[in-house]
């Protein structure tokens, strides 16, 4: 059987090559081979609910889409790039099977609403993975975090030793990340299940379809109101790479504080040789790579985001082939976001803690000078005047080169009288 075009009935002259290769979007478009398969089998079967398909075209329908599906998984389909897109290739390939009764699939279905839905079913496949990832990542850091509850650390801001914390809570600080990223997508995800097929090209369908029986049989949780936008709608798309932005936000900066943590100033942590790399020229070098390009790959997202919110900005309705450009992105933000949290996984749990060391670091920069001042206003002293007593404080420290819990009690109670033995307990770092 000749392979046409969907549209070529009107066109009299065959299209040019250059054409055909630069509109052509099957080199990234068949990995939506399961949905549109899927979409496909729903939307004939709604067709023989509607009468438009008998009983026995449904079945025949339905055994070549199954048949097509195991041809792919197999890798004995036979795509042909001049088919332009999945669409084409899985209908020319039905009707080669199946004959004339293929060519009644896209009854009352146009390749808009049509991608519309394979994009939705795809992106609602990906939420879920990255949910899933996501929670993995969680429990690495909940497993850490628990048993690292009582090791001492400095706590940073301005990357400058502020007050001691264990490394249990600043594990959980990052959870909290996640758990935010977790129900962003969550939240998204209900805007991505909702169904656009029988918008049709952008007017609805021609045909009495049940929408709502299509939308049970593709698990959607309802349907579209409005053709046109139905068709021409990405702000789900839009709305996961957002999400997967901030996600990668998250993950680089978690990224950036182990590559700290490993660098010799800090030395809080090492990695297992499995999870780093060397130098072609230093010997003694063992490189976190991988967190580095963790880091690197969030501006990789940041662009499908904005390559996405370009794409979209000027667009009249309804459709318009500007759309075609959707997918990439989409596609990288996902994958490189799922890519990201497996190896993030990896590295949290392989993590070697030096306790010491983070202890030692605990008792450097004087951090307990916010303990020194609350400790003064529990004894009713103004919080403005305690701030500045313990400012002095720790200005005798570093002019006598000591730690607070050095200096004598003779020379605290100098700088307040209401300083006493029991402001030791405050002045040591402790777990």
């Amino acid at each position: 059987m000749k392979k046409e075009k969907l549209w070529g009935g009107r066109f009299s002259e065959a299209a040019e090559k250059t054409l055909e290769t630069f509109t052509a979007s099957l080199h990234f478009d068949k990995k939506l081979y399961a949905h549109d398969l899927m979409g496909s089998l729903a939307h004939a079967r709604t067709l023989a609910k509607a009468e438009v398909l008998s009983a026995d075209e449904l079945e025949a329908i339905t055994t070549g889409l199954e048949r097509i599906g195991k041809e792919i998984e197999a890798g004995d389909f036979p795509w042909d790039p001049a088919l332009e897109d999945v669409h084409t290739n899985i209908e020319a390939r039905l009707c080669e099977l199946i004959g004339d009764t293929g060519k009644k699939l896209h009854t009352g279905r146009s390749r808009n609403d049509q991608i519309a839905a394979d994009l939705r079913l795809y992106l609602r496949d990906g939420v879920k993975a990255l949910r899933s990832a996501i929670h993995r990542m969680q429990s690495a850091l909940v497993q850490r975090a628990e048993a690292e509850h009582a090791s001492l650390m400095p706590g940073f801001t301005h990357l400058q030793i502020a007050q001691p914390i264990t490394l249990g809570h600043h594990l959980m600080a990052w959870f909290e990340m996640l758990k935010r990223d977790r129900a962003r997508l969550a939240d998204g995800y209900k805007r991505i299940n909702c169904m656009p097929l029988g918008a049709a090209a952008l007017a609805g369908s021609g045909f009495a379809i049940d929408r709502r029986y299509t939308a049970h049989l593709l698990g959607f949780d309802g349907i579209s109101d409005n053709s046109l936008d139905a068709v021409s709608d990405r702000d789900f798309v839009i709305e996961l790479c957002a999400d997967c932005a901030m996600l990668m936000m998250h993950l680089s900066r978690m990224a950036e504080e182990i590559i700290l943590w490993c660098s010799q100033p800090f030395s809080f942590v090492s990695l297992p040789e499995s999870w780093c790399t060397g130098s072609s020229l230093m010997p003694q070098k063992k490189n976190p790579d991988a967190l580095e390009l963790v880091r690197g790959k969030s501006g990789r997202v940041y662009g499908d985001l904005m390559a996405l919110l370009t794409l979209m900005k000027a667009q009249p309705l309804a459709y318009n082939r500007d759309n075609q450009e959707d997918k990439e992105p989409a596609f990288d933000a996902l994958d490189t976001s799922l890519a990201c949290l497996e190896v993030m996984v990896g590295m949290v749990s392989s993590l070697q803690i030096d306790r010491e060391r983070l202890a030692e670091m605990a008792q450097m920069g004087h951090a307990t000078a916010t303990d020194l001042a609350d400790y003064l206003v529990r004894k009713r002293v103004p919080f403005r005047d305690a701030h500045a007593v313990s400012g002095q404080v720790v200005r005798y420290a570093l002019e006598h080169r000591c730690c607070l819990w050095e200096i004598p009690l003779s020379e605290l109670q100098k700088f307040h009288a209401d300083i006493g033995e029991d402001a030791a307990e405050v002045l040591r770092p402790t777990q």
